[in-house]
């Protein structure tokens, strides 16, 4: 089994209404993870890797580890760069084997970031990769992607639209009340499920209907993981994710990508913390590390059951 890109994921997801879960890693653990957690709910998934992911791990090694889960576990994998910041990055991982990219070009004015999406969708598609690009910009930090709550924009509707129709992208990350990190509210939970589906309504409007949508910022922080790491010697204060209820109408919509960064390296850090603090003595690297991994993959399982609802994508 050959790793694919994201193309008919995202076409039975829709169908399906379901979702692909689009989980962060950068080591090996965090891989067999959640390879194995999908083979044993029969379910696609993605792999994603942040611009800081690749610099510690390397492209190709970790294009290697996941070409070698898919090889493993006979399940869809794509593997997928996260906040590709400029094209030269989205053209590296491209090279190396990646099988879909995110070129983010929030940042900038409108006209320029649908000029350099098209740039990176023409690379792209020449080779048969995906391409995800954001409209709106989530508040929050992870890894190099840091904007805070004044610079925070939603995704306006008719420029989601226009967007779509200019630059032939295959997915679109949209801005509706996530945000990135483990600090994600204050206050009540809300997210602008009319905004999203206005997006929507206006794609298949200019005739994109099924359009796939991506959520980014979507962990759950579980109060009991945060718990644990605080217990064993952590200092994480007043950190907050999504509930699992509006995730899942996320899903029963046009949501067809959601990503998980910050639960899973709650659940490692946790993992490892209780590890060590219930055996000073150990000093195995595979002790600690396959406690992270088995955490990994229950959350991983339980991701897939509970909120994207992908169980048995691959049939």
């Amino acid at each position: 089994m050959a790793m694919v890109n994201t193309t008919e994921m995202f076409k039975k997801a829709f169908q399906g209404k379901y979702a692909i879960g689009a989980f962060n890693v950068s080591n090996m653990e965090m891989i067999q993870a959640i390879a194995w957690a999908a083979k044993a709910q029969n379910s696609a998934v993605i792999m994603q890797v942040s611009k800081s992911a690749l610099k510690y791990a390397g492209p190709l090694m970790l294009k290697a580890m996941v070409n070698a889960a898919s090889e493993e576990t006979g399940i869809d994998i794509a593997l997928h760069l996260d906040h590709g910041a400029d094209f030269e990055i989205c053209k590296h991982a491209i090279e190396s084997g990646f099988t879909s990219v995110m070129f983010d070009g929030s940042h900038y004015e409108y006209e320029e970031n649908v000029k350099k999406t098209i740039e990176v969708v023409k690379f792209a598609h020449d080779r048969g990769i995906t391409v995800e690009a954001e409209l709106g910009q989530l508040a929050g930090i992870e890894d190099d992607v840091n904007v805070d709550a004044a610079n925070a924009t939603y995704t306006d509707p008719d420029q989601a639209a226009d967007f779509v129709t200019r630059t032939g992208i295959d997915s679109l990350a949209v801005a509706i009340g996530t945000s990135h990190g483990a600090y994600k509210f204050k206050g009540e939970a809300k997210l602008d499920f009319e905004r999203l589906e206005n997006i929507t309504k206006k794609l298949e409007f200019a005739g994109y209907k099924d359009f796939p949508i991506v959520l980014h910022g979507a962990s759950s922080v579980d109060p009991a993981v945060i718990e644990m790491c605080n217990k064993f010697g952590g200092q994480i204060k007043g950190a907050s994710g999504i509930p699992i209820e509006i995730l899942r109408k996320a899903t029963s919509m046009s949501v067809c990508k959601i990503n998980m960064d910050t639960d899973i390296r709650l659940a490692t850090t946790g993992a490892i913390r209780k590890h060590l603090a219930d055996k000073p003595d150990s000093f195995d690297p595979r002790g600690y590390l396959g406690d992270a991994r088995k955490m990994v993959e229950e959350l991983i399982a339980d991701k897939i059951v509970n909120v994207l609802g992908s169980v048995d994508s691959m049939k």
